[in-house]
């Protein structure tokens, strides 16, 4: 197995990115976070991934924060080269550099997300929860604001009073609550995580690329939108992906009553 902090293979149009700290409940650190950027960039870069899929190594946690080390100092900690604000910048941007990922990325939790760890689940357009999951924000024990994505993430997914409990308590919820209020999006037994979100990703892939990159778009960019711009770019996109070879296959395909091949062009 590699010990690289981040194992990132494709399998077909389906790529995978592993957080492999299982030694340290794959806490985020500067080396780990700096390598997931650079997978979320590989995703984007590669024409052939249609899906992605975000999982955790080992059985305890799917990731379970910050590094306590690098709770103690705002400067570089394990990376001497990097200057102060890149390093900071890096701890702070799991979540954001995976939700710059343009196509649908599924988070196989498999097991406890806590802090920036539950922040990078999030950050992600579906969630698949092992039964033995929990999901916590932290708290301010340490009186550190949290700057993980948590507080703009948690209210536009769970709701603003929801979002508040979970983030001013610190309190933590299991797989079950976590689903009943919209945080994940199914509970499978621990054994299933990984299976349950390869069938899901291979499912998806299997459909237009360019129609899943541009329903991911008009969801997450209408959100910040009035009702009536967020329509205007769903019409927009509409019409962008009629121009596409993709859309013309698969109205052939369907006259035709065969399976449609797919190019993501």
């Amino acid at each position: 197995m590699s010990d690289d902090p981040i194992r990132y293979h494709k399998k077909g149009y389906v790529a995978y990115i592993t957080l492999n700290r299982p030694e340290a409940d794959n806490a985020l650190d500067t080396e780990m976070m700096a390598a997931l950027q650079q997978a979320c960039l590989d995703v984007n870069q590669d024409p052939e991934a249609r899906v992605a899929v975000i999982t955790g190594a080992g059985d305890a946690a799917f990731c379970s924060g910050e590094d306590p080390a690098l709770l103690s100092s705002n400067g570089p900690v394990q990376t001497p080269s990097l200057d102060p604000l890149t390093d900071f910048a890096l701890r702070r941007n799991a979540a954001e550099v995976v939700s710059r990922i343009d196509c649908p990325v599924i988070a196989a939790v498999n097991g406890d997300a806590r802090g920036a760890g539950l922040a990078l689940a999030l950050a992600c357009d579906l969630r698949i929860a092992s039964a033995q999951a929990s999901f916590g924000a932290g708290d301010f024990a340490n009186a550190c604001l949290l700057a993980n994505g948590l507080t703009q993430l948690l209210p536009r997914i769970v709701g603003r009073g929801k979002a508040m409990e979970l983030l001013l308590t610190g309190e933590c919820i299991n797989a079950n609550e976590a689903l009943s209020i919209g945080l994940v999006h199914r509970v499978v037994p621990h054994q299933e995580v990984h299976s349950e979100a390869v069938k899901m990703a291979e499912d998806m892939a299997s459909k237009g690329p360019i129609a899943l990159r541009y329903a991911k778009e008009a969801v997450n960019k209408g959100m910040d939108l009035t009702l009536e711009q967020a329509l205007r770019l769903e019409c927009d996109l509409y019409m962008v992906l009629h121009t596409t070879h993709d859309r013309t296959e698969g109205i052939k395909a369907f006259r035709e009553k065969r399976k449609p091949t797919f190019k993501g062009e």
